[in-house]
């Protein structure tokens, strides 16, 4: 059995493992940069299973890639027999982030 965490940041929770390339909500971090991920909520490794309690003492150990924006997504709002309607779009800014060690 492999060897993975459970973080959270920006109000998400991922599913990680050392090696892992992940987009996560933008960072304030430069790129190339190392940083640590503190907020490990699960940590499973063969059989032993560790729960935080609200978290772990882990750290992940990561580097950020690089800054990207997702896909652009439409959005469209309208109101029947009133004329109303409205189109808007949005981009969201992601970081990528690759997954160095488990500590």
């Amino acid at each position: 059995m492999s060897k993975y965490v459970v973080i959270r940041t920006g109000g998400k929770q991922y599913k990680v493992s050392e090696g892992d390339k992940i987009k996560v909500e933008k960072l304030p971090n430069e790129v190339g940069k190392a940083f640590e991920f503190d907020e490990v909520l699960l940590s499973v490794d063969g059989d032993k299973v560790a729960i935080g309690k609200p978290t772990l003492s882990t750290k992940v150990k990561a580097t950020l890639v690089e800054q990207i924006k997702d896909k652009k997504i439409s959005v469209f709002k309208y109101k029947a027999k009133t004329g109303y309607h409205k189109k808007t779009g949005h981009r969201q800014s992601l970081s990528v982030v690759q997954i160095n060690s488990i500590v």
